[in-house]
């Protein structure tokens, strides 16, 4: 039996509020939105069986941890077949922290976080070029980072 549930705009207004502290307890969001904190913890339980809320981790500011260097990289493959098997050897690299199927130039399009230039230089070179079905990468390193939040969801309405 399939599980089945409407998200409405309670369940959005709780996301949002986790989405910019995900340490605000279920008491302090029942205040904010007129609810019992076990409505919370239902509506939670709901969404995380519905697949909407999925693996909470934590945001570390890395930089204070001695990780300076967030780079981009933008992988050609030498043919698209080999996405796959791409993507599981890039998976293996700790540092490589996300991976996007892109159109465009690039075939795929990471985000890298790294100790210093030498450190990443030690992961392009002997980690990332020398997997099969990479043909060349190209390489952003950031500067600063302006600023990355989390997208606010509104209720959508289907046609």
């Amino acid at each position: 039996m399939a599980f089945h549930y409407e998200i409405d705009n309670t369940d959005l207004q709780i996301l949002n509020i986790l989405m910019d502290n995900a340490f605000t307890p279920y008491t302090e969001i029942g205040k904010k939105l007129f609810i019992s904190p076990g409505t919370v913890h239902v509506r939670m339980n709901k969404m995380e069986k519905l697949g909407i809320v999925k693996n909470p981790q934590l945001q570390i500011d890395l930089t204070k941890l001695g990780m300076d260097i967030t780079s981009f990289v933008g992988v050609y493959l030498v043919r698209s077949d080999l996405y796959d098997k791409v993507v599981n050897a890039l998976k293996k690299i700790d540092e490589v922290i996300s991976c996007n199927y892109t159109t465009g130039n690039y075939s795929l399009f990471l985000k890298i976080i790294c100790r210093d230039t030498e450190h990443l230089r030690t992961i392009l070179h002997d980690k990332i070029q020398k997997i099969e079905g990479i043909s060349r990468t190209e390489t952003f390193i950031s500067l600063a980072e302006s600023f990355n939040r989390p997208v606010t969801v509104h209720l959508t309405t289907q046609k």
